[in-house]
């Protein structure tokens, strides 16, 4: 399966954009947490336009998106990194099982970003109205307010496939032609989910453009390579101080720590815990 951003240009038009197509790797991020198809729906189309941000990142840095709100799913977080090495989460409560809108589901809300870059003392954070009935809508408003500069975006996300179309309008683009950005994103608006899904970028890009000259870039894979760190959730154990840890054991017997972001679980024992604190001792697996 494909997994993986490709970005393009029409030079003639100077607008960019990009076709992101996430199989096995959306799958891996669903692994094991028995989504709602709406839920899923939803966190499929923000991996999808994360990647393709993340990809268009002009240094190189990992960058988050946090959408929340007060309605029946309540956080969808996604981050991705430099490599576009990409995990997300999606909290919920019980969730129509039938086709739903963002604001049926989310309610009132807010957009976060984080670019977390290197050598930077801490992240960068923007906050951002949740405007729009659809992801698709709420990114486009976020990529004009940030970048000011118009952008479609077209996602589709099911069971097996995240998957999307990207375009933004560059500064020169009316200089070069007046009317190229209407004629594009009109073409862009009849691209099918299945099209997406089952044909390569290349094609959909020909299918859509073939009267365009397109400039495609080289793909770059997107990842889901978490594997579970058991030594970083020992640190932030210790971290909590040995009082702490013990009012925990007191009360379960052990200490459970979940993951949601990598979708990885911990378990330490009561012996194993308290060997946090007892130097010299090795943390037992």
């Amino acid at each position: 399966m494909t997994n993986a951003v490709t970005r393009f240009m029409l030079d003639a038009l100077d607008i960019r954009g990009a076709v992101v197509q996430l199989g096995s790797t959306w799958q891996q991020v669903c692994a094991g947490r028995h989504y709602p198809p709406a839920v899923q729906s939803l966190l499929g189309q923000m991996c999808a336009v994360t990647a393709v941000i993340a990809a268009n990142l002009k240094q190189a840095a990992r960058i988050t998106f946090q959408l929340s709100g007060h309605g029946p799913v309540s956080l969808l977080v996604i981050d991705c990194n430099e490599r576009l090495n990409l995990r997300g989460y999606a909290r919920h409560e019980a969730a129509p099982v039938g086709p739903a809108g963002l604001q049926e589901l989310l309610g009132d809300g807010r957009l976060l970003m984080s670019l977390d870059m290197e050598g930077a003392r801490q992240p960068w954070q923007s906050y951002v109205p949740v405007e729009g009935e659809s992801i698709a809508a709420v990114f486009e408003h976020y990529l004009a307010q940030s970048e000011q500069q118009p952008a479609l975006l077209v996602l589709f996300a099911n069971q097996e496939q995240a998957t999307g179309l990207f375009l933004q309008k560059l500064p020169g683009a009316d200089l070069k032609d007046a009317d190229g950005w209407n004629r594009i994103v009109h073409l862009a608006s009849t691209v099918k989910a299945e099209e997406l899904m089952e044909l390569s970028a290349e094609e959909v890009l020909l299918r859509l453009f073939f009267e365009e000259e397109v400039r495609m870039f080289e793909a770059r894979p997107v990842t889901h390579d978490f594997p579970p760190d058991r030594d970083k959730i020992a640190t932030m154990l210790r971290s909590l101080g040995h009082e702490e840890i013990e009012r925990i054991l007191a009360e379960h017997g052990e200490v459970r720590i979940h993951d949601d972001l990598s979708n990885h679980e911990y378990i330490f024992s009561s012996e194993e815990a308290l060997a946090l604190f007892s130097p010299g001792r090795p943390t037992l697996h």
